[in-house]
């Protein structure tokens, strides 16, 4: 049994403005997204440290070889005054680094972080209206997240795995989904439906195939939360689909197809969707009124990797 031996510091936010822009993104024809300006730049990230070295402070109480957490804040925090990239991926990946560099005798390092997301707010510009470059608002929409793992090999360190993901993305097709045809039993009193509504939570992460296209270094290989989270409702708005199920695969197709420097997606799904409590209203023909779902709640887990594009050979699944 491998012995699990970690510790760290999490909830370190650190905000910074004037980062480096990201610029240039490559479009997609589900995204009008071509960059963030990086004005504000904002993470809250969480650092863990491994190694064998740290094992005689749990046994025997012995801190020579602890940095404390308190540093490992302020290391974070310095360092965001230091990183010249544009990506939340390349500044965790960093961090990491320069801490590794900095603690020779730690040997592995997980950083991880949600990126804090700032709303641009439209202000009169004459007869038209532009972002403000100055105000911004704090949104409690989805999150983009990453999470890299680095790890000493005799006197080289080297990056070992990295995700990217998108989390809390929440969206409600109001009509246009379906549910029917599956099994049918004594256990059974959900009736069919053949036109619902559907609301859905989503959490959905990538894997690059090298990560030098994560760090934002050429911006036509980076793969935006944005336009991920862009080609998940544009999927949701143009299907109709007969379960979550084949929605996430769909959606996770798209992802793929759209970038092929991507090695797998996988997602995280939960069933939220509205209890009926009027099917018809007089006054509006396609009216209904709706309630909050009682739990229990379904949910999905579901990847998919560059395979699944080359089975359907550039034709869309059905």
């Amino acid at each position: 049994m491998t012995r699990t031996m970690s510790y760290g510091k999490e909830d370190v936010w650190v905000y910074r403005t004037y980062a480096k822009p990201l610029a240039n993104v490559r479009t997609i024809p589900e995204s009008a997204f071509t960059g963030r300006n990086n004005i504000l730049f904002g993470m809250n990230v969480k650092v863990a440290v491994e190694g064998e070295v740290l094992f005689p402070s749990f046994k025997e109480g012995d801190n020579d070889a602890i940095v404390a957490t308190d540093s490992m804040k302020n290391f974070i925090l310095k360092h965001a005054g230091d990183y010249k990239g544009s990506t939340a991926e390349g500044f965790l990946e960093f961090v990491g680094l320069r801490f590794l560099e900095t603690y020779e005798h730690m040997s592995a390092i997980k950083v991880s972080g949600e990126q804090i997301p700032f709303e641009e707010l439209p202000v009169s510009a004459g007869k038209t209206y532009e972002p403000s470059q100055l105000v911004f608002r704090y949104s409690l929409n989805e999150q983009a997240c990453a999470s890299v793992d680095l790890k000493r090999s005799g006197s080289e360190i080297e990056t070992i795995d990295h995700v990217s993901s998108l989390k809390d993305l929440k969206l409600i097709k109001v009509k246009g989904s379906s549910f029917f045809g599956y099994i049918k039993d004594e256990y059974t009193t959900l009736p069919e439906s053949y036109d619902r509504p559907l609301f859905i939570f989503l959490n959905i992460a990538w894997r690059y195939k090298d990560l030098e296209e994560a760090r934002g270094e050429t911006p036509e290989g980076y793969v935006a939360a944005e336009q991920v989270r862009d080609i998940a409702y544009t999927v949701f708005h143009e299907e109709n689909s007969p379960s979550i199920q084949n929605l996430i695969y769909r959606i996770g197709y798209r992802i793929l197809e759209r970038f092929p420097q991507l090695e797998t997606v996988s997602f995280e799904s939960n069933n939220r969707t509205w209890e009926t409590v009027l099917d018809e209203i007089p006054s509006s023909p396609e009216g209904k009124v709706f309630t909050e779902p009682r739990p229990p709640f379904g949910f999905q887990r579901f990847s998919m990797t560059q395979s699944d594009i080359l089975e359907f050979e550039g034709s869309s699944p059905k």
